[in-house]
């Protein structure tokens, strides 16, 4: 008979389950993409106490479609890993400490990179703008946990003082198994202040061409919607695939650096965990 997996056992109780970051900062630095998760299934009760420290390697690939106008899609493939105790998750882009928590919700302190931004040479549009920096976003979380789904909040400020900007984040997640598959959809909305999009989607004065006005960033809310399937290939191998679109609000499709109201990206890899 196989032994259960470590990544991914569906006997555990209903509510075990964690997540683990996967993409190398550096190599998503330096391809202009946002940071993409994966979530491995490991043992963790209701408290979010991990039966033991969980490590896990693998390889991913992230293909990501940028709004901005003429943007250069890129493709790219990294190694990843990660690390995960009752305590702490660490494994870039980020580090999470896990709160004191009583009762169904649990509270987290959390430290991410986002490679959100570009580069003038990323498209001929962007030429004579200024480079956009990623940040490291520094916050905290509360995560609900119920029978029927789960519920977690996230509100995150930009550390590193690119943008000045903050993010608030909801989001409605549910994980089903079918055999060695996994299937969790999902449904977000994050809501970014004016700073946030001026930085990022906003034209100064300097930066004003023909065809490029001036652009002053509003809040806006943005819908995010997504899909990710895991398939448990033994104990302790698994492969992934995410798939997800984010529909930006007004403050971020009026801005004229904006080519599509859509953000799309699919995401896949192997994890090997241990």
């Amino acid at each position: 008979m196989t032994k259960p997996s470590r990544l991914s056992s569906p006997g555990r109780k209903r509510h075990a389950r964690a997540s683990f970051t996967f993409i190398a900062m550096s190599a998503a630095c330096a391809a202009g993409l946002s940071p993409a998760w994966a979530q491995i299934q490991i043992a963790e009760d209701t408290a979010g106490e991990v039966a033991s420290p969980q490590w896990g390697v693998g390889i991913g690939a992230i293909m990501e479609r940028k709004p901005y106008r003429d943007f250069k899609d890129k493709t790219l493939a990294i190694p990843f890993v990660a690390y995960e105790n009752s305590w702490i998750s660490v494994g870039p882009p980020g580090i999470e400490v896990k709160l004191p928590s009583a009762g169904p919700v649990l509270l987290r302190l959390r430290a991410r990179y986002a490679s959100d931004g570009y580069e003038s040479k990323d498209s001929p549009y962007l030429a004579g703008m200024d480079k956009r920096k990623g940040s490291i976003w520094l916050g905290g979380a509360a995560i609900w946990r119920t029978d029927i789904a789960n519920l977690s909040a996230e509100l995150l400020a930009d550390g590193s003082g690119n943008s000045k900007g903050t993010r608030f984040e909801v989001q409605l997640d549910r994980r089903f198994s079918a055999g060695s598959f996994g299937f969790t959809p999902r449904v977000a909305l994050q809501r970014v202040d004016r700073r946030y999009v001026d930085y990022y989607y906003g034209v100064k004065t300097a930066e004003v061409r023909r065809g490029r006005a001036q652009y002053a960033g509003k809040a806006t809310a943005n819908v995010e919607a997504g899909l990710r399937v895991d398939y448990a290939l033994g104990p302790q191998h698994q492969v992934f695939l995410d798939l997800g679109t984010t529909r930006f609000g007004s403050g971020i499709k009026s801005s004229p650096l904006v080519g599509r109201a859509n953000q799309a990206g699919v995401r896949l890899g192997y994890v090997y965990g241990f």
